[in-house]
């Protein structure tokens, strides 16, 4: 079976990987020069663990190929997918799909013979059927059907997440789609893996309802935090005994500085847009949102209490600044909100992050300083916040990091560490809602 991914971002990338693990001729389209020199030079653009080896191992084997050209790929295609970016639109929050459009349009150009058009990027409800209109218009002789296909991968972990999902989603409206999305999808009956089959207006809606309720239960515990800091519980002990009930289970219920990343702030933020573009409630979505960027917030009140209610001439150490561990995504970090007016405000902030600090330094005020070894944070620090759960940091040497330090607050964002074993090396230990 020949597959088209057209984009080779995080989702592209990995997803026409995978395809290629599973048997299928994959080739992988972009329009970006430098990026499809590097793949081919065998340096992978994103950091994903196991990534670069199920590419070397796929190209070895003549499975998987990156060009900048669509037309040849295209033209000898049973299924394209789209795999393009769709940021959301400054300001706005509605999903831009300028990149999916013009897709549509180019793929359009080339079609002979039957070819699935499938929509593999997150996109609003109704994107398919104008996908459709675009290609109609553009060719209006062109034997196509459109389907949808969500993604539902976790950076970090997204190749388990494929080869071994909870489900796949399929919209797909015709028996010849279905027939070649099923094909293609074979190797994970093995596993027995459910193939939900719907219409395309179903599939695109399940992808954002999925992540807004994934995100419903990250700001849900987050404030539940506030309330056990008010009242002396533990929101760890709370957290427990709401993942013990079946029907809640104990995923998403970890407090921190507020969720970030390249879904859920873009997808909760454009299932709003979609909801009153239908006349739809989402007050729900709404006061997560508005949780959200209230944690973050609080966040920084929690450093400069931490540091006497003044941050100004203070040595701060950040240990972990993308999103979430094991990627060195920096979308909607929380770093991002946090630390900017930290240094406004007269702090000086050195920070390590085992993968994050090339794209940081796009991102973060120049002020900032980057250390290469993560113990150098730690120097003369009045503070030291860890803010990014990498393995890494989880079994620091305490005693070291307390000699290193000027101050002695340990700001433990994740609540990777217990009170009673830092506080006995002489720590101030702060955390979220313990």
């Amino acid at each position: 079976m020949n597959v088209v991914m057209i984009g080779t971002g995080y989702v592209g990338l990995v997803s026409g990987t995978c395809f290629a693990e599973f048997g299928a001729d994959v080739t992988c389209v972009d329009v970006d020069q430098s990026k499809i020199d590097k793949l081919k030079a065998g340096r992978i653009p994103i950091y994903e663990p196991g990534l670069d080896r199920l590419v070397e191992a796929n190209v070895a084997a003549g499975r998987l190929q990156f060009t900048t050209e669509l037309g040849p790929a295209v033209r000898g295609a049973d299924l394209v997918f789209i795999a393009v970016g769709t940021p959301s639109r400054r300001g706005e929050g509605f999903a831009d799909l300028t990149y999916v459009y013009e897709a549509a349009r180019q793929i359009a150009a080339h079609l002979e013979g039957y070819t699935v058009i499938v929509d593999k990027s997150t996109v609003p409800v109704g994107t398919a059927r104008n996908v459709e209109r675009i290609v109609r218009e553009t060719n209006a002789q062109a034997d196509f059907d459109v389907a949808s296909n969500p993604e539902f991968l976790r950076e970090g972990a997204a190749i388990a997440d494929f080869m071994r999902p909870d489900r796949v989603v399929i919209g797909a409206e015709s028996e010849r789609a279905e027939k070649l999305l099923r094909e293609l999808y074979r190797p994970l009956n093995l596993r027995e893996t459910p193939i939900l089959i719907t219409n395309l207006e179903s599939a695109e809606l399940i992808k954002y309802a999925a992540n807004a309720f994934l995100a419903t239960k990250i700001s849900f515990i987050n404030e539940i935090s506030v309330l056990c800091e008010s009242v002396g519980a533990d929101v760890h002990a709370v957290a427990k005994g709401m993942g013990m009930d079946g029907r809640i289970g104990s995923k998403f219920l970890h407090p921190g500085p507020g969720y970030g990343g390249s879904c859920f702030p873009k997808d909760t933020q454009a299932l709003v847009r979609i909801a009153q573009e239908h006349g739809a409630s989402s007050r729900i979505v709404e006061a997560v949102i508005e949780v959200n960027a209230a944690q973050k917030a609080r966040m920084i009140k929690k450093i400069r209490s931490a540091l006497g209610g003044n941050e100004a001439g203070k040595t701060i150490g950040v240990l972990g600044l993308t999103f979430k561990p094991e990627t060195d995504d920096m979308r909607d970090a929380p770093a991002l909100s946090i630390l900017p007016p930290l240094i406004e405000k007269g702090a000086r902030i050195r920070a390590h992050d085992p993968q994050g600090m090339h794209e940081a330094r796009e991102l973060l005020p120049a002020e900032l300083i980057y250390c290469d070894e993560m113990y150098d944070v730690c120097q003369d620090a009045d503070a030291v916040i860890l803010l990014t759960e990498w393995n890494a940091y989880r079994g620091l040497d305490l005693q070291r990091v307390r000699k290193a330090m000027r101050g002695c607050a340990l700001i433990d964002l994740r609540n990777v560490y217990e009170r009673a074993t830092v506080e006995a090396l002489g720590f101030e230990y702060h955390c979220v809602g313990r």
